[in-house]
């Protein structure tokens, strides 16, 4: 698809086109269809992180907790979106082995514990370790670092996302 016929779209199609941009979250499509035409990729993007923001706390809570877990229950299930399966079998998550995955759900269920949302990274480009370390190294941040630190991986993931779609 190009960004020409995306913004041809009516709102339902537009909806349906960018709704998994951001995880679970057709409303942040639907924030930014009326600021059509885009003039490129970099204002669809913003116009779609400008409604994230401007949201506020309580939507953008939803919007974390939206996300899965990496290499959590739902992706032992099959239950993933199409987008974040990808991205997780990208980053070898798939192929875990039993102690990785015992140290994923145990840092999982610490993170989440401490903060109330999953752990949120955009994996393209790394390997389980790098997960794994990331992981580690934010458990113990700050809620309002680790918050601002969420929603800033939320939004590479929405670019990566973007890309993906506009260039196929």
């Amino acid at each position: 698809m190009t960004l020409d016929e995306l913004d041809q779209l009516d709102l339902a199609a537009f909806r349906a086109t960018l709704g998994g941009i951001f995880e679970h979250s057709p409303w942040v499509a639907e924030e930014a269809w009326p600021l059509r035409p885009f003039a490129s990729l970099d204002a669809l993007h913003a116009a779609m992180c400008k409604a994230v923001v401007d949201a506020g706390e309580e939507a953008q809570l939803a919007l974390l907790r939206a996300h899965p877990q990496l290499a959590g229950k739902a992706a032992l299930r099959g239950e993933l979106t199409e987008s974040s399966t990808r991205e997780q079998q990208g980053a070898g998550l798939d192929q875990c082995s039993p102690g990785e995955y015992a140290r994923l759900h145990e840092l999982n269920a610490q993170y989440e514990q401490r903060f109330g949302f999953p752990f949120i990274l955009a994996v393209r480009g790394h390997t389980r370790d790098s997960i794994l370390a990331n992981m580690a190294a934010r458990v113990d941040n700050p809620r309002d670092e680790e918050f601002a630190e969420a929603l800033h991986q939320v939004e590479r993931i929405a670019r990566l996302r973007l890309e993906a779609l506009l260039q196929a």
